[in-house]
């Protein structure tokens, strides 16, 4: 088992790798271990990274999602960073970062961005707007005050890596991370961290429109699966209104000539209102299954840790 585990996923990052590699290598501990896991590149990443000192693994399913997931499994560490490959992340911030886990039992510490360098520095605007966008859209349906959403530089405990179920495939992860911290009342921490943009050469793997709208799209998922009750409570209100308005008028003709004009629209609003109470005892039934699921996770935390405490006395 390792002390410190860094995590650096990869995909065509020969520019920069060597470098990040090696400033790991200088600010951390000797008995740290660097993994970068090559996902595909069509370059030389996995030789400069391997000369560099690296241990190199690689992943073959495309996508950030896949070799987090395949990190997550493989490797045992007390303290886990999870960095980028491409430079824009300077490795000083680390110790802090390590220390909050290993000693003030953080399981989640977020490399905070948006609060210092970010928006000088990206020179894509709708990337700037994005990541305001998604931040606040999380901490209002969540009720969290995470800083930076979509950073790539974190730290993790044991007890974090190895309780998180990796479902997303791609850069959504970030995201899927910061809301499975947030509904399991994972302990946080942020560390406001500077941030360089790419060098030049070095372009980003990221589409801000198809990956933006996965990203909300992942937003909402989570929110209908971490919050049935309110999404689907939401949805039923919605759909009584919707009723209510088109059977007010329906109503109001009846009652001045006794005449029902529209039969079918008095019909659909019938449906719609059946729809409503469906979807509300839904949300209910999710809810309390959702309550049993946290109930199962707390009881997993204790047989984690005594994973935890195992690998430790091996080492």
């Amino acid at each position: 088992m390792d002390t410190v585990a860094v995590l650096i996923p990869c995909y065509n990052e020969a520019l920069t790798i060597g470098k990040v590699v090696c400033d790991f290598k200088a600010i951390l501990p000797s008995d740290s271990t660097i993994y970068v896991y090559d996902n595909n590149s069509t370059d030389s990443t996995a030789e400069i990274a391997e000369a560099a000192g690296a241990v190199v693994r690689h992943e073959y399913q495309q996508g950030k999602g896949n070799v987090i997931r395949r990190m997550f499994r493989e490797i045992d560490a007390e303290c886990y960073i999870m960095v980028d490959g491409d430079d824009t992340y300077p490795a000083e911030y680390a110790p802090e970062m390590i220390e909050k886990v290993l000693n003030q039992k953080v399981d989640m510490v977020v490399g905070d961005r948006l609060s210092s360098t970010y928006f000088e520095e990206n020179k894509r605007p709708f990337h700037n707007v994005g990541n305001s966008l998604v931040r606040k859209s999380i901490n209002v349906l969540f009720k969290s005050d995470i800083k930076d959403i979509m950073t790539g530089y974190r730290a993790f405990s044991y007890q974090f890596v190895k309780s998180f179920p990796v479902l997303s495939k791609g850069f959504e992860i970030e995201t899927e991370m910061s809301i499975h911290a947030v509904d399991k009342n994972m302990q946080m921490a942020n560390v406001i961290i500077d941030y360089r943009d790419r060098p030049e050469g070095s372009e980003s793997k990221l589409n801000t429109l198809s990956d933006g709208l996965k990203v909300l799209k992942t937003i909402g998922k989570l929110f209908r699966n971490y919050k049935p009750l309110l999404f689907f409570g939401v949805l039923a209100l919605l759909l009584t209104i919707l009723a209510v308005a088109f059977f007010v008028p329906i109503f109001i003709k009846y009652l001045n000539t006794g005449e029902v004009p529209g039969l079918p629209t008095l019909i659909v609003c019938g449906f719609t209102v059946i729809a409503a109470i469906q979807s509300f005892f839904s949300g209910m039934i999710l809810e309390t299954i959702n309550q049993k699921n946290r109930q199962d996770f707390e009881m997993e935390l204790v047989h984690i840790r005594e994973r935890r405490v195992t690998l430790v006395e091996e080492k």
